[in-house]
C-alpha cells in the first residue's frame, strides 16, 4: 500500500483490467506493444468515401504524412494522385497513444494529411441541446445574411487570425521578467449598450462596409420581439457551451 500523501512515481504505476471486484489482470507496456493488431505499425485503409459524408464534428487534429524512405515513395505518390483524381478521402485505422484510432486521409498541397477522427460512439446526440421553438422572420434572416456578406472573404490571413492568447501570455512573461506591472486587459471595442440583436446586426453591417470603403447605406431593420442586447445574448450562449464529445475510457 502507498502511504497517504506520497507521490507515486511513474516507474511504480502499472496497467491492468479489473474483470471482477478486486480481481485485476496486469498488463505490461511490452504486451501492449505486441498487441495482435494489424494497425499497430501501419495505417490500414478500410474505405474511400466523399468528404461530405463525414460529419465535421467527427474530424479532429491533423498531421502531415511523409513516406518512410525511398521504397514507400511510389505507393505514397500513387495514393496521393488517386485521392486527388477521385475527390474522395480514405478512412483508415491506426494505432496512437496506446489505442486504435480511426482517421481520414486527404491531400493538401501535394502532401497526404491524416486527420484523426472521433469514433461514432464518442459523438453526442445534438437533439438534447436544441433551443426551445422560436419564430424568426424573413427580415431577420435577411439582416443576418447581409452581415455575413460584409464579413465574407477569400482567405484567413491577417491580424484577425493571429494567436492573441499566446501573444498576451508572452507580454505577461516579459513584464514579470523585467519586474514591471502586468499589462492591463484592453476595453472591448464593441459598444457597451446595444438596443437589440437586429440593431446590433445593422450597426455591424455599417461598420464592416465603412472599413472596406463602401457606402454604409444600411436600411432600418425591424425590432426584435424582445429587446435583448447582443452582448447579453453572447454571454448566455457562452455560458451554455456543451462538449460535442462523450468521454472515452482509455
Amino acid at each position: 500500500m502507498t502511504a497517504p500523501g506520497r507521490e507515486v512515481p511513474n516507474a511504480e504505476i502499472g496497467k491492468g483490467y479489473e474483470y471482477a471486484k478486486d480481481q485485476v489482470v496486469q498488463i505490461t507496456d511490452a504486451e501492449l506493444r505486441g498487441l495482435p493488431l494489424p494497425t499497430a505499425k501501419a495505417i490500414e485503409i478500410d474505405a474511400f468515401v466523399p468528404l461530405e459524408t463525414i460529419a465535421p464534428i467527427q474530424i479532429a487534429e491533423g498531421y502531415y504524412l511523409a513516406p518512410a524512405g525511398r521504397v514507400a515513395a511510389k505507393p505514397y505518390k500513387l495514393l496521393r494522385q488517386a485521392l486527388q483524381r477521385s475527390s474522395k478521402v480514405a478512412v483508415a485505422k491506426y494505432a496512437w497513444s496506446g489505442r486504435e484510432r480511426v482517421g481520414l486521409l486527404r491531400v493538401r498541397d501535394e502532401v497526404i494529411v491524416l486527420n484523426a477522427m472521433h469514433w461514432p460512439d464518442e459523438i453526442r446526440d445534438p437533439s438534447e441541446l436544441l433551443p426551445p421553438p422560436v419564430e424568426v422572420t424573413d427580415e431577420e434572416i435577411e439582416g443576418a445574411l447581409a452581415l455575413m456578406e460584409t464579413m465574407t472573404r477569400d482567405d484567413l490571413e491577417g491580424p484577425e487570425f493571429e494567436d492573441r492568447y499566446t501573444e498576451a501570455v508572452a507580454k505577461v512573461i516579459e513584464a514579470k521578467r523585467e519586474d514591471r506591472e502586468l499589462p492591463e486587459m484592453p476595453e472591448p471595442q464593441t459598444p457597451a449598450r446595444v438596443l437589440d440583436l437586429m440593431a446590433a446586426l445593422s450597426e455591424s453591417v455599417a461598420q464592416a462596409k465603412a472599413s472596406r470603403g463602401e457606402d454604409a447605406d444600411v436600411h432600418e431593420m425591424p425590432k426584435a420581439t424582445k429587446t435583448t442586447s447582443a452582448k447579453q445574448s453572447a454571454k448566455k450562449a457562452a455560458s451554455k457551451k456543451s462538449p460535442a464529445r462523450k468521454p472515452r475510457s482509455a
